[in-house]
């Protein structure tokens, strides 16, 4: 990693922990697409590793600033988070432009459904004697925050891109 992505990752941690504070009161559709809208744009501008990071710190912040529910599901959603940048990442990066970033965005917002209903829905929550309300906020509503999130990334991408003067 280069002096410009490191930057670029912490200011993309910085604006992270920023959304989930300032729309915590908003909700999961509202906080978790515009966390999922950071993680994309980590993922198409920044390049995976920018991705895994963030995606890895993010729900530890959730937890801090009263988001996530219980601290031992943070690295199951860090997990899910995980799915969700490499798979936009590689995506986006072998499929130029717009399909390739749709193609990511869709695949990688079903990964991320899937890793996270099968972990924490499936594997943790019955072992941990969670309320349904916890299981019910990470089944669909994963999918749905995860696709408005990165197609939101999608449109800003690009400008960002040409912004900085970068290969789109």
């Amino acid at each position: 990693m280069n002096t410009k992505t490191i930057t670029r990752t912490a200011i993309l941690i910085a604006l992270l922990v920023a959304l989930q504070y300032a729309t915590r009161p908003l909700g999961q559709l509202v906080t978790g697409s515009c966390v999922n809208l950071v993680l994309a744009v980590a993922a198409m501008f920044c390049g995976v590793w920018s991705g895994v990071i963030v995606a890895v710190v993010s729900p530890f912040f959730a937890y801090l600033l009263g988001i996530a529910p219980q601290v031992w599901l943070a690295p199951a959603i860090a997990l899910g988070n995980v799915a969700y940048v490499v798979v936009i990442a590689l995506l986006s990066g072998k499929l130029q432009g717009v399909k390739g970033g749709a193609a990511g965005v869709a695949a990688g917002a079903v990964c991320k459904f899937a890793v996270l209903y099968l972990v924490v829905v499936q594997l943790l929550i019955p072992m941990g004697n969670l309320p349904a309300k916890v299981a019910a906020q990470f089944s669909w509503p994963q999918l749905v925050t995860a696709l408005i999130g990165g197609a939101v990334a999608l449109l800003i991408v690009p400008t960002l891109r040409k912004a900085f003067k970068e290969q789109q």
